[in-house]
C-alpha cells in the first residue's frame, strides 16, 4: 500500500485526500492518506501533496514546524509530488513576494493572484498535456506562472499564461483540481509516468 502525505497546515486537505483515493482506485493502487502538520512524516511518504491556502501562512508554518526541509528532500528524492495554487507559489523558486519563503522545488516564478481576487474566481475547461479530454479547472485567487526554467514542461495554459507544469517528479497547478470530482490531475501527478 502506498502512503500519501497531504501537507495539512492549511488548505483543502480532505478534498485532496479524497481525490488521491479516487485516482489510486482508478489506477488499481491501494493508498493510505496521512495529514501532515509536524515534521517527521514526510520522509516516510511515497506521494506528497501541498495544497492551496494562503502562501505566506503556509511557508511560515512549514518553516516553524521544520517541514520545509523535508519537502525539499522529498522532491529531490524523485518521489511524485503535486503542488496546487498556494502550494505552487511556495514550491516555486520566486514568488515575487519577500513574505513567502519559497522552497525552490519547481524552477518557475509565480505571480500571486494573477487572475484576480476571490470575487474573480472562475472555471475553465483546460487542455492538459497527458489528458485525453479537457480538465474542469477551478481558479480561486489563482497565481500564474511567469518564467519557466529549462527543465520545466508546460502542461496547460490559460489566457496565454502557464497554469500547469511538470519538472521531473513535481507537478504544479495554479488551479484547484481537488474542487471537482475529476481526479485525473492527481492521477497524472502520482500514478502515470511520462
Amino acid at each position: 500500500m502506498l502512503r500519501a502525505g497531504v501537507i495539512a497546515v492549511q488548505g483543502d486537505v480532505a478534498e485532496h485526500a479524497a481525490a488521491i483515493r479516487r485516482a489510486a482506485e482508478r489506477h488499481g493502487e491501494s493508498v493510505s492518506v496521512e495529514e501532515i502538520r509536524t515534521a517527521g512524516t514526510v520522509p516516510d511518504c511515497d506521494l506528497l501533496l501541498m495544497p492551496g491556502g494562503e502562501s505566506t501562512t503556509i511557508s511560515r508554518l512549514l518553516a516553524e514546524e521544520g517541514i520545509d526541509e523535508e519537502v525539499r528532500e522529498f522532491a529531490a528524492s524523485g518521489k511524485p509530488m503535486l503542488v496546487t495554487c498556494a502550494g505552487l507559489i511556495v514550491a516555486s523558486r520566486d514568488a515575487k513576494d519577500d513574505r513567502v519563503a519559497t522552497l525552490s522545488v519547481l524552477d518557475v516564478t509565480v505571480d500571486r493572484n494573477a487572475f484576480g481576487r476571490q470575487k474573480d474566481s472562475f472555471e475553465a475547461a483546460l487542455d492538459v498535456r497527458g489528458l485525453d479530454d479537457p480538465f474542469p479547472a477551478v481558479f480561486i485567487r489563482a497565481p500564474a506562472i511567469g518564467e519557466v526554467g529549462d527543465g520545466v514542461e508546460v502542461l496547460a495554459e490559460f489566457d496565454g499564461r502557464p497554469v500547469a507544469v511538470r519538472q521531473d517528479n513535481v507537478v504544479g497547478t495554479a488551479f484547484h483540481p481537488e474542487l471537482t470530482d475529476d481526479s485525473r490531475i492527481h492521477g497524472l501527478a502520482f500514478f502515470e509516468s511520462d
